[in-house]
């Protein structure tokens, strides 16, 4: 397991792959038990991972509670975070969820009783509630770093334009940073290159990407089945419902049938390596409901993807950015001289398509 700073605001170090524990309990219509979260959190731990992200609505709060365990014997070898916003079981209403001053510390008091900790590392604000003013999470996240409860905040599923205000809201005020932003990426759901990773890239912050396997699509097993989320949960996934995804299925299935590695491993692989590829931290957020699923995470780790096989995903895969990307590929090479393809941005290469 290698190891990276969530981003270059902090020196909070995490493991290239967090272990998501969404899966941690039984208390959503799927999820693993508790003697079967234990031994995927121990795997997880015994390859080197670190990084936990876990949040107060998952498995309405059990998903915490089954942590606090876990994490009793050595609590600060683990890079700990956890989200609010929506609320668990017992905690909803109108004045205990979204992301008002007064949600937020409520919410985290009742996060660190059931984990069993007096800190977090990183806390999420879950989702944007679209009435929060941005400069009231910003103070509010800062009150608690200087409070000791937190050491950094992080904003996931917002879009670009807010992480970018709440980052240089808080240089501005002298506020804690925003160390890292939070979203849904993967072979099946690129639209994060539009703006997320280059705002990024650009503001220093770490990208912590969920659902790497668009929810199971990329394994190839809904061709055959329709048994996991898409029975289940019936959310937080990519279905095969346009001309690129089933062919970003076909070559996954193409790879795997070529070279012998399953799907799901190639799929992580590519991400870990795109990952490498681009000048910020992408960090992806597994979510394994069995040791089976980890271990094939594990193993992509492990996976020297081919350059060959690399591209063949990379292009099949390639979003379509739209206006104003668009208009600036086409003219990159009369702005850049007639040389773009002897320009470097910063210190290292760049992907053309990031321009």
């Amino acid at each position: 397991m290698r190891y990276t700073t969530l981003g270059n605001r902090t020196g909070l170090r995490v493991s290239e792959i967090a272990l998501g524990t969404s899966n941690f309990g039984t208390k959503w219509a799927t999820g693993a038990d508790e003697p079967t979260s234990a031994r995927i959190f121990t795997a997880f731990a015994d390859a080197g991972g670190t990084a936990i992200d876990t949040a107060d609505t998952y498995q309405r709060g059990e998903s915490e509670l089954f942590l606090a365990k876990l994490l009793a014997a050595d609590r600060e070898h683990f890079t700990l975070a956890s989200k609010y916003t929506f609320g668990t079981h017992g905690q909803t209403g109108v004045t205990k969820t979204g992301n008002s001053r007064k949600t937020m510390r409520h919410a985290l008091e009742s996060s660190l009783t059931r984990l069993g900790t007096d800190y977090l590392d990183l806390y999420w604000v879950h989702a944007p509630d679209f009435v929060t003013p941005l400069d009231e999470i910003v103070e509010a996240l800062d009150d608690l770093v200087r409070a000791g409860k937190i050491l950094h905040g992080g904003l996931s599923n917002f879009p670009a334009w807010q992480v970018s205000a709440a980052v240089t809201g808080a240089a501005a005020r002298g506020r804690t940073p925003i160390v890292a932003t939070q979203f849904e990426y993967s072979l099946a759901a690129r639209d994060g290159e539009r703006d997320l990773l280059p705002m990024a890239e650009h503001l220093g912050i770490g990208a912590a990407v969920y659902s790497p396997l668009g929810g199971g699509l990329l394994t190839g097993k809904y061709r055959t089945s329709a048994e996991g989320r898409l029975t289940t949960l019936n959310a937080i996934i990519q279905r095969e419902d346009s001309a690129q995804k089933t062919a970003t299925v076909d070559e996954l299935l193409a790879i795997g049938a070529e070279t012998g590695v399953e799907p799901a491993v190639l799929a992580i692989a590519w991400l870990l390596e795109r990952g490498r590829r681009t000048a910020t931290t992408v960090v992806p957020i597994i979510g394994p409901r069995t040791t089976g699923q980890l271990d094939a995470y594990l193993r992509a780790v492990d996976l020297e993807l081919a350059d060959e096989h690399y591209r063949r995903l990379d292009e099949v895969s390639t979003p379509h950015l739209g206006i104003p990307h668009d208009g600036a590929r086409a003219t990159l090479d009369t702005v850049l001289g007639g040389q773009s393809d002897h320009f470097r941005r910063g210190s290292g290469p760049r992907d053309r398509r990031s321009f």
